[in-house]
């Protein structure tokens, strides 16, 4: 299996995903914070990140336009429930910063993982 990053600074969030990844076999690396994500990356270069976007620290929008800069760079899927202007203004932007995938919060567990399991094949 493959080795993902996901980084939410909503803990329950960041647990449900880190559970569904790991009831399916990856081995998973957590961060709450963008800041804290990129040296998690660092540390250790995962197949595939999955961050949230509006987060203290660091969004999650600086950390899509760090990693895209990768020489390997991991497939992304940006995650988001919106903010003040709403996930429909965020999740438009990770996707021309270089998401691979964008899922708007609250979303289902399967498709989640299928998301997941679609950049992983």
């Amino acid at each position: 299996m493959k080795n993902i990053l996901v980084i939410d600074d909503n803990e329950q969030i960041l647990k449900m995903m880190c559970g569904l990844l790991q009831r399916s076999g990856h081995t998973v690396f957590s961060a709450i914070n963008g800041a804290q994500g990129l040296k998690t990356y660092y540390t250790h270069t995962p197949d595939l990140v999955i961050t949230d976007l509006i987060m203290p620290e660091k969004e999650g929008l600086e950390v899509i336009m760090e990693l895209t800069r990768q020489e390997r760079r991991p497939k992304i899927i940006a995650i988001s429930g919106g903010g003040r202007m709403g996930p429909q203004s965020y999740l438009p932007m990770a996707d021309l910063l270089g998401a691979d995938h964008v899922l708007q919060k609250p979303f289902h567990p399967a498709e989640f993982m299928d998301c997941v399991e679609r950049l992983l094949a």
